[in-house]
């Protein structure tokens, strides 16, 4: 008995030991780094969380309110450390017909649903499905979100004066020189404090975050949506909070892929589907609007540093902490600032290596990272590329491995036919063609031992080709079929079991 006391008192230690490691990693490894990153990012996500919420046909500080609630909440439980959610522009997008017909109201009530149905996708373990998205696919997301962030920047640093192209400027060698000297605290952080001082006291000749929208130092408050609760309502807003569902996700499951990878680490994407869920459900209850993953707020601060979900947590917090406190500093922040630093992101991010890819790699998969980029620049949606990059991927992987090959061998009466190849709906009819059925009076045997059938055309073909060849007065024998395949025939095919060897 007391083996056992000291087996259990053994594994709790060790449960609890992994436990604290677990703590430890995913939030206080290097905190000094993660803060700092957090702070940068959280600079970053003002202009962008203000120009969102621009597109959606609402109050500036609906986007701010919501890029806070989604950070923190996703920080606690998200499924991937150091990654950014917040309100982004897909999302944005969706919903602007939604708030131009019905209001700011229906709007809450569509984040509030998009979370609830992220939540439920998430319990289903919807993230198991990322794990389908070929790497063609993955390398034209990354390429047109990078051509994205970068298209974002241009009217924020083109047209506008001299001094916007010097503060261009002067942030990119800060960015890029300075790290080579100096890397206790991230280089952006430093240009974003340094030239906006310089800014303040010279009385530059560029833009501000202030010219994008007034930004109010309140708090954002619980609320009930003022809309009926019937079905009139839930026909409305369902298939914008599915559409936001949707999105939100693909490019919540793209970011954390895509940050797995810079990182060398691994997350778990069904706890990500469902603290995503959680995070919009917040951002609703609190009269915000909708949002997910951030690729480039997400680069910049594993790009800063970040490895942990203290990033995420000071992201977030600064954020409002800079709205409430800082609210008069934070406006005299000059765009080309923040708009050179999101064009080091989208340099970093773009993957140089797919020139070679187009090269190198086979034809279909070059067309495939290609299309992706083109759909996604042109409907600027980055979940309608990713779903048709996916299934033009799955039809040419089918035509690929449709080929089957099927040998005959003739002895006196008897006659062999040896087929070689995944029998599936795409494939029959190569069978078809590559099978005599005109003859007549024969011993005829299908060997399916280089075969196997995948689904019920393939069980359907069998049936077809054993009904034509007996028609002539054929004797068929179907034979070496294996486990599952006999399975298949057993519960779906019409052959008698006799001549199913």
């Amino acid at each position: 008995m007391s083996y056992l006391y000291e087996c259990a008192y053994k594994y709790n230690n060790l449960k609890g030991a992994n436990m604290n490691n677990k703590l430890k990693n995913e939030w206080f490894k290097d905190p000094k780094t993660n803060i700092l990153a957090g702070i940068v990012v959280a600079l970053a996500l003002i202009p962008e969380a203000i120009a969102f919420s621009i597109i959606a046909g609402v109050d500036p500080m609906i986007g701010l309110y919501a890029s806070f609630i989604i950070a923190v909440v996703s920080a606690f439980v998200g499924g991937r450390p150091a990654m950014i959610s917040a309100a982004t522009g897909a999302v944005a997008l969706i919903v602007t017909p939604l708030v131009k017909d019905y209001g700011l109201d229906y709007l809450i009530a569509a984040t509030i649903l998009m979370g609830i149905i992220q939540l439920i996708l998430g319990i289903f373990k919807v993230g198991q499905l990322i794990k389908f998205i070929p790497n063609s696919v993955m390398i034209g997301f990354v390429n047109a979100l990078a051509i994205m962030i970068f298209m974002a920047q241009i009217e924020h640093i083109f047209g506008i004066s001299i001094d916007t192209y010097i503060y261009v400027i002067v942030t990119l060698l800060i960015i890029y020189v300075l790290p080579r000297y100096f890397t206790a605290v991230p280089a952006p952080l430093i240009a974003i404090i340094i030239l906006t001082i310089v800014s303040m006291t010279t009385g530059s000749n560029v833009h501000t975050v202030g010219d994008l929208g007034d930004i109010k130092r309140t708090l954002p408050q619980l609320v009930i949506p003022n809309v009926p609760f019937n079905l009139d309502t839930l026909k409305i807003i369902l298939p914008y909070s599915a559409s936001m569902a949707i999105v939100g996700l693909v490019e919540s499951l793209l970011t954390s892929k895509l940050i797995d990878t810079v990182t060398d680490t691994s997350s778990n994407k069904n706890r990500e589907s469902r603290g995503q869920g959680i995070a919009n459900i917040f951002s609703g209850m609190f009269g915000a609007m909708g949002g997910c993953a951030m690729i480039g707020q997400s680069m910049i601060n594993v790009r800063s540093g970040a490895t942990t979900r203290l990033s995420t947590l000071t992201a977030g917090a600064v954020l409002m902490f800079m709205i409430i406190v800082l609210g008069n500093f934070v406006v005299q922040i000059p765009m080309p600032i923040l708009a050179s630093i999101m064009v080091m992101v989208s340099v970093g991010t773009f993957d140089w290596q797919s020139f070679k890819y187009l090269v190198k790699a086979p034809k279909t998969d070059a067309i495939v990272m290609l299309l992706t980029v083109i759909i996604v620049l042109a409907t600027h949606n980055l979940a309608i590329g990713v779903v048709i990059g996916v299934i033009l991927s799955a039809l040419f992987f089918a035509t690929k491995i449709s080929h089957i090959t099927v040998e005959k061998h003739v002895e006196d009466l008897n006659i062999y036919y040896y087929l070689r190849g995944p029998v599936f709906f795409a494939s029959v009819e190569s069978i078809m063609n590559q099978i005599d059925l005109h003859e007549q009076d024969r011993t005829i045997t299908l060997d399916f031992q280089q075969a196997k059938l995948w689904d019920d055309s393939a069980v359907n073909a069998v049936d077809t080709l054993v009904d034509k060849l007996k028609l002539q007065d054929n004797t068929v024998y179907v034979i070496n079929l294996d486990e599952q395949s006999q399975s298949m025939i057993k519960k779906l095919s019409n052959i008698d079991e006799a001549y199913i060897l």
